[in-house]
């Protein structure tokens, strides 16, 4: 399996993960075996009792309603950066923490920074 088929797996995982609500059950649980537990269609087809070419449009049509509604509300753009921030801050405050060994009342400081990061990655 090559990296963009990777992304595009992780990419529908967190579409669902954020809008797998506002599917029916039946289109998340395509999705779920196809992308989460790796099933093939045909293997789906035979579960639901239906066609591999039915399986096929039930999952095309529920990763493009994903992606409609992530055009629509950007859910999973926010939370990457947020999560990219985070890892910003992180970063940040490690770095300064390791040049700042001689002055604990910065030091003390940066901890309560830390304690925010924790808070914002919750």
């Amino acid at each position: 399996m090559n990296t963009g088929s990777l992304d595009r797996i992780e990419e529908i995982s967190l579409l669902l993960d954020f809008y797998g609500e506002l599917l029916s059950e039946k289109q998340r649980e395509y999705l779920r075996l196809y992308h989460e537990e790796n099933c093939s269609l045909s293997e789906i087809a035979e579960i639901f009792g239906v066609s591999r070419s039915g399986i096929y449009d039930g999952v095309r049509k529920a990763q493009a309603a994903l992606r409609n509604y992530e055009d629509i509300l950007g859910l999973v753009a926010d939370y990457k950066k947020r999560e990219d921030t985070v890892q910003k801050l992180r970063s940040a405050v490690g770095d300064i923490a390791s040049n700042l060994s001689d002055r604990p009342e910065l030091l003390e400081k940066l901890d309560g920074l830390k304690e925010i990061i924790k808070e914002l990655d919750q």
